[in-house]
């Protein structure tokens, strides 16, 4: 009988850690995930007002390429 709560606490600390372990896992993507979407948010603000200063009437997205 003791060996099997042994056994049973050896594999509660082992999930533990593991759980532990992936919790910061998460954290860490949560931040970065975080940081990337306001970089995003910034990028496409940039854009849209170097398209509003644009001298031209076509959007840019829509110009075709110098080589057309």
């Amino acid at each position: 009988m003791d060996e099997r709560i042994t056994a049973l606490e050896e594999a509660l600390a082992h999930l533990t850690k593991t759980v532990e372990e992936l919790s910061e896992v998460i954290a860490r993507q949560d931040r970065e995930i975080t940081r990337m979407a306001r970089r995003m948010q910034m990028l496409m603000e940039r854009e849209a007002e170097r398209e509003l200063d644009s001298s031209s009437s076509i959007p840019l997205a829509d110009q075709k390429p110098p080589h057309w």
